[in-house]
């Protein structure tokens, strides 16, 4: 297996984020629980719910101990927002690797 750097890392999870926007579509897909993961992972939110067609994103955000604070914003380019929301920490690299991992067959097509 290829070990990827950073910047390879990173333009890939951007291409799987394009393409994962791009065919949304597909009603089974597993493309949200993503989209929703990497807002999670980029604002250590808890219950992430985007909503396509009205084009808002509802979620829990930290606020202190164990403490949350729910909030709705409009989010009129989800692909701009969601790649915004990439981190280069390795923690955040490992999590976008195995993004990449699990999305193998998708992203190669």
């Amino acid at each position: 297996m290829k070990t990827s750097t950073t910047p390879e890392i990173i333009d890939e999870i951007k291409n799987l984020i394009s393409y994962s926007i791009t065919n949304r579509t597909m009603e089974n897909s597993n493309f949200q629980t993503m989209h929703r993961a990497i807002i999670k992972k980029y604002f250590e939110a808890k219950h992430v719910n985007i909503n396509y067609k009205e084009q808002t994103i509802d979620m829990q955000l930290p606020v202190g101990n164990k403490r949350y604070t729910s909030i709705t914003f409009e989010c009129q380019n989800l692909e701009r927002f969601l790649r915004s929301c990439l981190k280069k920490d390795e923690k955040s690299l490992f999590f976008y690797q195995s993004l990449l991992t699990h999305y193998n067959v998708i992203s190669a097509a």
